[in-house]
């Protein structure tokens, strides 16, 4: 509650009872711990020896990831400073699908920096036009330093996906699904000119737990978490011919009330004769376009599901409004939402349609499609949670190879991004006047927080390989890293460890506009909580059949 005294002695409130407010430095200081905690906590997740977090949601679901975004997400934060390190990483991972660990902790860094140059009185504003500057020319250093990958594309692409995966829980098999990842981007991605245009959406992810990762594989088509509509249809169809309908193959409710006397019956079985005759109509159309494959999206009538049986038309109903598109993108058919309109010229083609048991559940297969523009990846694991922490690497080596498609430039990893652009500041910071130039330095010195935290998780001395990357890099090694396997300092190029260009500037983009965000606020209100009305005595009213309950 904040108050003031007016002339007459009387004091004025201003804000609501029961609200806080801090301001000036405590404000600051408040929000910034907040985000540095944010930041330890996902520190120890960076790189190849990071460890993995436990998170155990209300419900009592358990989550075992490495994932900067997943941990962030499956956080129940309260402290509104800290939710914008959380936006951070969603950012990040919209727009660049990986580096989500390495946002959050240089984000960190660089309020823990900023926090050091506050307390030697300079002001907030100063620290974020050097902070501007600084990342305007870190952007700039990044893309001159960058590796063209136009002539090893798929080669480049795969090392970096296998780097992406190095710090997930399925590492030991990340050069078998980084090829997969390889293959399904490249399948999709549509050529425009000599760049490439990927959109992740058109890959589908299927999992289900049983055998083990390496038996995930990709299908040049489409599975379906579906089964085949009726037991008396074929299970398995090659050289298939797939309609794809968006309308409902049974007799449509019409939208007013209506009666129908039938007297006699006769007239009934006439009525039901002619019901008969519409819904066999109906399968007659499809059958006559040569279709043997029907997937739809509404719902199918039980006698039609007799006469598309007898017809051995395979049929699966009631499939996602997403899955018929990717349906459409792999057969290279088209989803009729008339079924009068249907003609042989809509109708999808793929080598098989099959329906197969994967582990209890029956899944439909469309695979075998000539140049599929949709495909899925069907994972398979151990346990319900390696299956989905499965997901969530692929998801990263995904994006990764799609970034590397869109923008063919890629930089060598182990932090040796990192202490190049670092030294590169540092230079560029004795050429700006006054207190910009500590923001500078210290933007140069918040980025070493990589490296630092790979070398904390692989249990070396950070004091030793700080002071040897820094020596090698004076000497004009670009790409000398932290390789943290054999825990020595090596030319990353070589060591065949990479990332994309892409992932790096929105690490800079993101991190610098977070902190800058929070070192511009000096003031916090906050309203008070609302509290529950207490419970009258003798319990709640309404009564429970006693005596005098429930009187007022």
């Amino acid at each position: 509650m904040s108050s003031s005294v007016s002339g007459g002695g009387t004091p004025v409130l201003i804000l609501k009872e029961g609200s806080s407010r801090s301001r000036g430095k405590e404000a600051q200081h408040t929000n910034i711990m907040a985000a540095k905690i944010v930041a330890e906590t996902v520190k120890s997740a960076l790189g190849p020896k990071g460890m993995d977090k436990m998170l155990v949601d209300s419900f009592g679901d358990v989550t075992i990831t490495s994932d900067g975004r997943t941990i962030l997400d499956e956080m129940d934060i309260q402290h509104p400073a800290a939710k914008m390190m959380v936006e951070v990483a969603k950012t990040q991972d919209n727009e660049a699908g990986d580096g989500t660990t390495t946002a959050v902790i240089t984000s960190g860094e660089l309020l823990n920096k900023a926090e050091e140059l506050i307390e030697k009185n300079v002001h907030p504003t100063i620290i974020i036009d050097g902070y501007k500057k600084a990342s305007e020319k870190a952007l700039e250093v990044l893309e001159k330093i960058a590796i063209p990958t136009e002539a090893k594309l798929e080669e480049y692409s795969k090392k970096a996906a296998m780097t992406s995966m190095a710090s997930k829980l399925v590492a030991e098999h990340r050069e078998y699904l980084a090829e997969l990842a390889v293959k399904a981007v490249l399948e999709v991605a549509e050529k425009e000119g000599n760049k490439y245009k990927v959109d992740i959406e058109d890959i589908k992810i299927e999992k289900k737990p049983g055998e083990s990762i390496r038996d995930t594989r990709l299908i040049q088509g489409i599975v379906l978490d579906k089964e085949v509509t009726h037991s008396g249809m074929p299970k398995r169809v090659e050289k298939a011919k797939i309609a794809l309908l968006d309308c409902p193959l049974e007799i449509e409710k019409t939208e007013f009330d209506a009666k129908i006397n039938i007297e006699s019956p006769e007239q009934m079985e006439a009525f039901l004769k002619q019901e008969e005759g519409m819904l066999r109509e109906m399968v007659d159309k499809i059958a006559a376009t040569g279709a043997n494959v029907v997937l739809c999206e509404k719902g199918i009538d039980d006698m039609v599901q007799h006469f598309l049986s007898r017809k051995g038309i395979l049929t699966v109903r009631r499939n996602k409004k997403s899955d018929m598109e990717k349906l459409a993108k792999a057969t290279g058919g088209k989803v009729v939402t008339n079924l009068a309109a249907l003609t042989s010229a809509d109708l999808g083609h793929a080598t098989l349609v099959e329906e197969r048991k994967i582990g209890d559940d029956k899944m439909t297969f469309v695979e075998g499609c000539k140049h599929p523009k949709a495909v899925t990846i069907l994972i398979r694991g151990g346990t319900q949670r390696i299956v989905d922490e499965a997901e969530r690497s692929l998801h990263d080596a995904l994006c990764v190879v799609r970034d590397i498609a869109e923008e063919p430039k890629i930089l060598a990893g182990g932090g040796a991004p990192e202490l190049e652009v670092s030294r590169m500041l540092r230079k560029y910071a004795e050429t700006l006047p006054g207190r910009e130039q500590l923001a500078v330095k210290s933007f140069a010195e918040a980025l070493e927080a990589v490296p630092l935290a790979l070398t904390e998780n692989a249990g070396l001395d950070p004091i030793d390989i700080l002071s040897e990357l820094r020596a090698r890099h004076e000497k004009g090694e670009t790409w000398a890293g932290i390789e943290v396997h054999s825990g020595k300092v090596r030319d990353m190029n070589q060591a065949g460890v990479f990332e994309p260009l892409a992932v790096k500037k929105q690490i800079i983009k993101s991190s610098t506009e977070a902190a800058s965000m929070i070192l511009k606020i000096d003031d916090v209100i906050a309203a008070g909580k609302m509290r529950a009305p207490p419970t009258p005595p003798g319990g709640p009213p309404g009564g429970y059949g006693y005596p005098g309950a429930g009187e007022y």
